[in-house]
């Protein structure tokens, strides 16, 4: 099957690293433009930067998805630059920390949140905005593994995941008749700097044990496998797929 997305506009949140980044990259391979958004500008900026010297039209944009304003501001960057929007992957995200329910702090839900599950529907509704007047556009929403499951001490970030899935399903119900399709990809045990991270702190024994215990495939899942879920979705050959969540995991909520 080939994926060409010569002449289309993408733009990808939390593109600095990760899946955002791997995304980005697997876009402008494809032949799209590439905004490229996060809230590590200098990051972000470096990242744009290398791909424009490999010969990819990028544009580089500060973001917090938190802040409706800089998700306003980052769409229409975007239009300014390239003319159009056609596809998109709101990919930002952060963890909680760790804390059963009865101690998890209304601040990090609050900013959990904020990211993860308000910051979707900021993405979706400047958008889905650009992408009605247009009369076309793909949106992928990045839920989780997350999304799909409970898990203990992990409330805060298992709910705004589910919602993702919510906001997919209705957003989906809401276009589908007006050449919008809206998805989510549910990624399961991604070897990620978010990943990194969670082991730097302490919980690689944990997630090690999770990997024999729950994935079939028994290995974590490489950033670009995402990537070509999330372009599958974007693509014509998609083009009868709507409101779905596709779960990339290695087998493991097949159980």
């Amino acid at each position: 099957m080939y994926i060409t997305f010569e002449n289309k506009v993408a733009l990808v949140t939390g593109a600095a690293s990760g899946l955002g980044l791997a995304t980005a990259k697997a876009f402008a391979d494809s032949g799209a433009s590439v905004v490229l958004a996060d809230w590590n500008e200098e990051v972000v900026r470096s990242a744009a930067k290398d791909l424009a010297d490999k010969g990819h039209a990028t544009l580089a944009v500060r973001c917090d998805v938190s802040d409706d304003a800089q998700v306003e501001a980052m769409v229409k960057q975007a239009v300014a630059s390239f003319g159009r929007l056609d596809v998109a992957y709101n990919n930002a995200g952060v963890q909680n920390v760790l804390a059963e329910t009865a101690d998890s702090s209304r601040d990090d839900y609050d900013k959990v949140m904020g990211i993860n599950l308000r910051g979707v529907w900021s993405c979706m509704k400047f958008e889905l905005q650009q992408m009605r007047r247009q009369g076309s556009g793909a949106i992928v929403n990045c839920s989780s593994l997350g999304g799909l499951i409970g898990g203990a001490r992990r409330g805060t970030y298992h709910a705004a995941k589910h919602g993702v899935i919510g906001f997919t399903k209705s957003a989906a119900l809401e276009y589908a008749s007006r050449g919008i399709r809206v998805n989510a990809v549910c990624p399961g045990m991604i070897q990620t700097p978010m990943t990194d991270q969670m082991i730097a702190s302490g919980q690689g024994a944990e997630l090690e044990a999770m990997l024999k215990a729950y994935v079939p495939m028994g290995r974590a899942g490489r950033p670009e496998e995402i990537a070509d879920a999330v372009l599958w979705l974007c693509s014509s050959a998609a083009s009868y797929v709507t409101g779905q969540s596709i779960s990339v995991d290695g087998g493991y909520v097949m159980r």
